[in-house]
């Protein structure tokens, strides 16, 4: 496969905060269109990992490219095509849904007649419409991260970071969430995705888990599942942060 059909590639890729390593020599590549999973305990680096891949923080040492872009000469290229949900909402709860998309259009410098063509285009991609003149406040936390997923798309990002989107809503928000992850990659995107949800972790193409700075583990969930003779994703989890070997 070329390096063309990776979304990320990482190669050796470490991060030390004065004598503490974070992340240790850590090395896996994404292909373009597929959902990963990227799991961990707390603690494991998974965030300080994230924040490399998406310009926010500068390697020590390896190798790192987000959509063909060099983590450390093209960070802010690499802003430009990725899109990033945070697990704490952090969009303006005094304004609408349809004002909250407006304004981070303006802020990704996009013309008034895209932002307009945009705003509508996602009301219906995410089944927002019916909230679009609420306010943010009011909505359910489902709908408010329906809602950030929109910001996070609007510049048409090729790859979708999403850091435990689905924290803190309700089982049916969580499933219909993930039909909107399903379809993004439908679309062509590809989504990195953190959950602390092993049922979740069974929905990912791959899936990738850290342990001590380290990727411990990174198969399909049905081969984990193969190699530790489990059930369950969870089972799997719990094998590995525990450091017991199959």
């Amino acid at each position: 496969m070329t390096t063309e059909a990776f979304a990320v590639t990482v190669n050796n890729l470490t991060k030390d905060f004065g004598k503490f390593r974070a992340v240790d020599n850590i090395s896996f590549s994404v292909k373009a269109g597929e959902i990963f999973g990227f799991l961990g305990a707390n603690g494991a680096g998974k965030t300080t990992a994230i924040r490399m891949l998406c310009g926010l923080l500068m390697p020590t040492s390896g190798e790192a490219a987000v959509a063909g872009f060099d983590v450390y000469k093209q960070p802010e290229k690499i802003k430009e095509n990725i899109g990033y949900m945070s697990q704490k909402f952090s969009l303006y709860e005094d304004l609408t849904v349809r004002e909250n998309i407006q304004f981070y259009g303006g802020v990704y410098g996009l013309s008034r007649k895209v932002i307009a063509e945009k705003t509508e285009a996602l009301l219906h991609y995410l089944n927002l419409w019916k909230q679009a003149d609420q306010l943010t406040a009011a909505l359910p936390l489902g709908w408010k991260q329906r809602m950030a997923l929109s910001v996070a798309l609007l510049h048409e990002p090729k790859i979708i970071f999403l850091d435990e989107p689905t924290s803190g809503v309700d089982p049916v928000s969580r499933r219909n969430f993930w039909k909107l992850i399903y379809q993004m990659a439908e679309d062509g995107k590809t989504v990195f995705v953190t959950t602390h949800y092993m049922d979740e972790a069974e929905y990912c193409d791959r899936v990738s888990i850290m342990r001590e700075g380290k990727i411990a583990e990174i198969d399909s969930p049905k081969g984990l599942k193969a190699h530790y003779k489990a059930d369950t994703m969870q089972q799997v989890f719990l094998n590995v942060v525990s450091g017991e070997k199959k």
